[in-house]
């Protein structure tokens, strides 16, 4: 099964306590919880140790690979702490410029392919995930992709002079509630998101 070792330290947790540090919801009948990733309502099962989307058709959509790791590690990880309401790039968490290269680089270049001409379709195309426009770059907006973990896009518009240029911004207490890995996974389920929804 896929993250046998995340599901089992899921088991050991009381389940309320988890539920306020996460701040989603916890069911008994059968034991589950119900939280929010990008805008979508997943349920976790934690009787058949399944995590599917509630979202309306014929069959439930069982929860990709990505989507279950950065479930399970916040689930696991998230504590019950207000937003420092500080941004601070991936470089600036805690061990972040070591982890955040190369192959675990944020994907900023398809950000930039996609947005770096038209900074203002950003604001289009993330109209579904409930978003706040901020004030950095050309288009920048805050969402929240995880219940304690907003993350901010900020695109500065390419031109003959200039080639475009994108960040990803977490607020300083990212680190807290999740891994790096996971956080890295949520940032690049961030951008699939936004790169793939239509205009």
């Amino acid at each position: 099964m896929a993250h046998e070792d995340l599901w089992q330290q899921l088991d050991k947790l009381d389940h309320q306590k988890t539920a306020q540090r996460a701040q989603c919801q916890y069911l008994t009948d059968p034991p589950s919880y119900v939280i929010t990733l990008l805008n979508i309502e997943y349920i976790v099962n934690l009787s058949d140790r399944q995590i599917f989307s509630t979202q309306t058709g014929p069959e439930p959509t069982a929860a990709e690979f990505l989507e279950q790791l950065c479930i399970l590690a916040y689930l696991i990880n998230a504590q019950d702490l207000p937003l420092a309401n500080k941004f601070v790039g991936p470089e600036n968490l805690p061990s972040g410029q070591f982890f955040f290269r190369g192959q675990h680089s944020l994907p900023t270049k398809q950000l930039e392919e996609t947005f770096g001409k038209s900074p203002e379709q950003l604001y289009e195309v993330s109209k579904q995930f409930d978003t706040k426009r901020r004030e950095f770059g050309d288009a920048s907006i805050e969402l929240y992709a995880l219940p304690r973990i907003p993350l901010t896009i900020v695109i500065w518009r390419g031109d003959e002079e200039f080639d475009a240029r994108a960040s990803i911004l977490f607020d300083q207490t990212a680190g807290t509630h999740l891994p790096l890995d996971a956080l890295g996974a949520l940032a690049n389920l961030t951008v699939k998101a936004l790169v793939k929804t239509p205009e």
